[in-house]
């Protein structure tokens, strides 16, 4: 088979590419065609370990392109999202292709990248629209970005090799919409905008009918209609891949529970997988938050939690924390007994010391090649070069405290790190006082002495439906549910019959 293309394109980073995308990929699969997502170049350091790759090896893909997978009910592989960079520093990523680093095309500039990767980026494409109906492809930032176009692997490139049907998506809430989508247009090459089919609305607050007269005149002006008006969903459910910038750190309470609990996520420079807390959001009775501040964090009571997420870049982000003053008020919600739960690079925080002989992270300073962590939990953690990228089922052992609750319950997530983690009993400078109670998986998990302080490697867990009925006896709302809501949410704010038009094979069934 030889799948039809249609491209999601936007008008500016967080216009809504992520989310259409992923409702087109389930309002197709709903119709019992075979779909795929693809994104040729994803910048996001929200990554999933999936299969597929070079010899059956799977790797990393985004995020994003994960979900789309599920929510078109194909199997995550690398092909759906060939190359994936992932930034360290300010000025620097770290180039993922077909799923593993590579350390030559990490070296290049980055002008420089676009002719050696772009045969595996077709390649990963070809495959994938010989397997399927339909594949939705994710275009990335703008395609109108004219400093960048000579060097183009994501945008109008994809669109023309793919002849690609293409929808221009805009968020509508931040202003200039109408602007943003003809000044697009019109930056954008004549043959290149011959594949725009629609314009989108997304966010849109109030009526209507006060668009008018601006989507008939961006008709004249443009020969493409607006096909979709999207109101402001702020509760879709979607895990997204810069869901905290985009929406800021404000939380809500789901539900009207007396009984409430914040979960704080500190988010330093260098976070990463944010999008695995997604399912946290839809628990009644919970606030999820992002806080920065330690005044933010002075403020949780005892039965709240702080959460240290991924990172990055683990030394520079514990080092952020110092210079913040958080560490202070994350220490002291500890020896209160408040829950402290550290997750992969937040895990490598929590402990005594992080030593980095490898050069895994890049520093300013090259001579520090250890760094001091917060001492919450008696553990060394060595950098190495190779990385540990794999999917994981495991079981907790016995846990006691404020962890008890996930004794014996058996877990799926993924490991994305770089770091071996053990236990130590002294360091260079002093003995180690504390004792970690028990290590109730081993390699992977460690629990401190109180009970309250709990680091884990294995990212993903909330996702678990089985963590999420032994913390707190309910489920939340499953992704299939969510899905199916995006498509059903798509379908109802789109022009009569323009889906079908857009893939010519409903046409022809």
């Amino acid at each position: 088979m030889t799948a039809t293309c249609i491209m999601v394109l936007g008008t500016t980073s967080n216009a809504g590419k992520s989310w259409l995308a992923t409702a087109l990929c389930r309002y197709y699969s709903n119709l019992g065609f075979k779909v795929a997502p693809f994104k040729a170049q994803n910048m996001s350091n929200n990554a999933r370990v999936v299969g597929g790759g070079v010899d059956g090896f799977g790797g990393e893909i985004g995020s994003a392109q994960y979900f789309q997978a599920l929510a078109a009910r194909a199997v995550p592989d690398v092909r759906m999202n060939p190359l994936l960079l992932k930034p360290e520093a300010d000025t620097h990523s770290q180039v993922v292709l077909m799923g593993q680093v590579n350390q030559t095309l990490t070296d290049l500039p980055w002008r420089e990248r676009s002719e050696h990767v772009w045969p595996h980026i077709t390649h990963a494409l070809d495959e994938l629209m010989a397997e399927h109906d339909i594949v939705v492809i994710e275009g990335a930032g703008s395609p109108a970005e004219i400093n960048l176009m000579d060097s183009d692997i994501v945008n109008l490139r994809v669109a023309r090799y793919a002849n690609a049907r293409c929808l221009l998506v805009t968020d509508i809430d931040r202003g200039g919409a109408f602007a943003h989508l003809y000044g697009t247009w019109a930056l954008m090459p004549e043959v290149d905008r011959a594949l725009i089919h629609g314009f989108v609305l997304n966010k849109f607050r109030g009526d209507a009918s006060l668009l008018a007269p601006a989507p008939h005149m961006l008709q004249g002006l443009t020969g493409i209609r607006v096909v979709a008006t999207l109101p402001m969903w702020r509760e879709h459910g979607l895990p997204e891949e810069d869901g905290m910038y985009g929406g800021g750190f404000a939380g809500s309470w789901h539900g009207d529970d007396v009984n409430r609990t914040t979960i704080a996520v500190v988010a330093y420079p260098r976070i990463s997988n944010l999008d695995e807390f997604q399912p946290l959001k839809n628990v009644r009775g919970v606030r999820l938050v992002w806080v920065r501040s330690a005044a933010e964090l002075t403020a949780l009571g005892a039965d709240d939690w702080i959460v240290l997420p991924g990172s990055k870049n683990t030394r520079s982000d514990v080092a952020w924390l110092k210079e913040r003053g958080l560490d202070a008020p994350i220490a002291m919600h500890a020896r209160r007994g408040g829950r402290v739960l550290g997750i992969c690079g937040g895990l490598q925080m929590l402990g005594e010391s992080i030593v980095d002989l490898a050069g895994v992270e890049r520093s300013d300073d090259a001579a520090a090649l250890e760094t001091t962590g917060l001492g919450l939990l008696p553990l060394e953690t060595v950098f190495a070069k190779d990385k540990t990228v794999r999917r994981t089922t495991v079981s907790f052992g016995e846990l006691h405290g404020a962890w008890q609750a996930l004794s014996n319950v058996t877990v799926t997530g993924y490991e994305i790190h770089h770091g071996v983690t053990q236990s130590i009993t002294q360091t260079a400078q002093r003995e180690v006082k504390q004792n970690v109670a028990c290590e109730p998986i081993a390699g992977l998990a460690w629990q401190s002495q109180q009970g309250n302080v709990l680091g884990i490697y294995l990212h993903g867990m909330f996702e678990d439906s089985a963590v999420l009925q032994a913390l707190w006896g309910a489920d939340a709302p499953s992704l299939d549910s969510v899905f199916d809501g995006l498509a059903h949410f798509l379908e109802a704010n789109t022009d009569a019959g323009f889906l079908s038009k857009l893939a010519p094979k409903l046409a022809s069934t």
